[in-house]
């Protein structure tokens, strides 16, 4: 009898139970086979980040210049010189003038994502006109703050970079910034970021490149609450280790505070940042999570089921065409709602809201949700 035969055994004792797969087997919503251990797995090649460190953003401040090296702007700010700038507002990103010595980066997704369902011609026109290094954004955070499920959002940022190729050709990959929400899945949330540049780098094969895509990413507004802000620090501080460890070129965390912003607030949500990349310098590795028999197996399953959900979309049409009879709607909202439930039965557990204490429900699920609408709801919401 060998090592793993030897400690199923003693397992199957103390459990009492010959079949241990099902006590110790946990179901999750993106329906991913989840071990009760690993004992032996094929590695996937690592995929580098296309920054050598993960930036860490900072929402512009004065007093901030010596102590963030990349800023998130939604206003003309005049001086900034040796920085990474990633532009947040459509008018800014259509008429900032660039400094030589910065590196800008556009966050303006370039879709509308509702029943109109077009490509804002004039918009990316003009991005691409910039001397952006990423002028085009792929923007999926919205829906993962609406509730699709990790598959779903792969899928999608797949899906809208194929209507960009069929517009401006496969050279738009090249140019191209996907901005990504973080969630409160710790492991999940790495094998995301993981199993994207696999998807990614698939799809560009297709069109005779071997690209690794550039990735934005953002603490979630999902799993948030108005009257639990220090929880929601460290929610996000959770997100932004599952990012700087899953391998993202940058990482923003938003203010942990829904309501009654202050200065204060923000420069805290960025030096959650700060203490994590100068206490762990988990931000300066290729991919941190490469060899972990659990997060390689997540991504392989994540990246297998966002690349058939992605090729479903593209026989039916499509994104933009989906987008307009209101398929992917549908199909965000219906996953948002089983999470919703979930929350309401206490099978996802957010402390302070339905759990220590556990807070009485003021709202269903059907009333947060529209079957027609990608709209972001976090799902305190159901108790505030």
């Amino acid at each position: 009898m060998n090592g793993l035969d030897q400690w199923e055994k003693l397992v199957q004792k103390q459990l009492k139970t010959e079949n241990i797969d099902a006590i110790l087997r946990k179901e999750n919503l993106e329906d991913i086979e989840v071990r009760p251990y690993y004992h032996n797995n094929s590695e996937s090649p690592t995929l580098p980040k296309v920054e050598e460190s993960t930036h860490l953003v900072a929402r512009y401040q004065d007093g901030l210049e010596d102590q963030a090296f990349a800023f998130l702007l939604e206003e003309n700010v005049e001086g900034l010189q040796e920085k990474v700038i990633f532009i947040n507002n459509a008018d800014l990103a259509e008429h900032i003038l660039t400094e030589e010595s910065n590196r800008y980066f556009s966050l303006v997704d370039v879709f509308s994502d509702d029943q109109t369902a077009t490509i804002h011609e004039h918009l990316a026109g003009e991005l691409l006109s910039k001397t952006f290094e990423r002028p085009i954004c792929v923007d999926v955070s919205l829906h993962q703050n609406a509730g699709a499920s990790i598959v779903q959002q792969l899928a999608i940022a797949l899906a809208k970079s194929k209507e960009l190729i069929e517009k401006w050709g496969p050279e738009i990959l090249d140019k191209l910034l996907f901005r990504l929400a973080i969630g409160s899945n710790y492991f999940f949330e790495m094998a995301k970021i993981r199993a994207f540049k696999y998807i990614f780098n698939q799809l560009s094969k297709e069109f005779e490149k071997d690209l690794i895509p550039y990735i934005f990413t953002e603490t979630s507004f999902r799993n948030k609450a108005k009257n639990d802000e220090e929880n929601n620090l460290i929610r996000s501080t959770l997100e932004l280790a599952s990012a700087m460890i899953g391998g993202a070129d940058a990482v923003f965390s938003h203010d942990y505070k829904i309501e009654d912003h202050t200065k204060l607030s923000e420069e805290i949500a960025f030096k959650q940042q700060i203490v994590l990349a100068y206490e762990s310098i988990i931000n300066v590795f290729e991919d941190a999570a490469a060899g972990s028999y659990f997060v390689e197996d997540i991504t392989q399953q994540l990246a297998a089921k966002s690349w058939q959900l992605f090729l479903e979309i593209e026989e039916k049409g499509g994104y933009l065409e989906l987008l307009k009879s209101c398929e992917i709607q549908k199909m965000i909202a219906e996953h948002a709602m089983k999470e919703q439930l979930w929350v309401e039965e206490g099978r996802i557990k957010l402390i302070g809201i339905n759990l220590y204490p556990k807070l009485e429900k003021k709202k269903y699920a059907d009333e947060l949700y529209n079957v027609n609408e990608i709209k972001a709801v976090r799902l305190a919401e159901m108790f505030e």
